[in-house]
């Protein structure tokens, strides 16, 4: 099952997606995005060294890297 996050604001489901992306370079990233719907990409898990927080005008969830501490 896809990992899920419930926006505080407009009460959507959103669903957490990865895919991975070939830079003009040469080098190789990964690209996290929540969806409406689950699809293809979809990953179980929050990735090590990640958290979830939520755009306070809109509702998105966003992920971002832990800071330190």
């Amino acid at each position: 099952m896809a990992f899920s996050v419930k926006s505080k604001k407009s009460d959507k489901v959103y669903y957490l997606h990865q895919r991975h992306q070939q830079l003009k370079g040469g080098h190789q990233v990964t690209l996290y995005f929540f969806a409406s719907q689950p699809g293809e990409g979809a990953i179980d898990a929050l990735p090590e060294g990640y958290e979830v927080s939520e755009n306070s005008k809109t509702g998105l969830p966003l992920l971002k890297k832990k800071q330190p501490v």
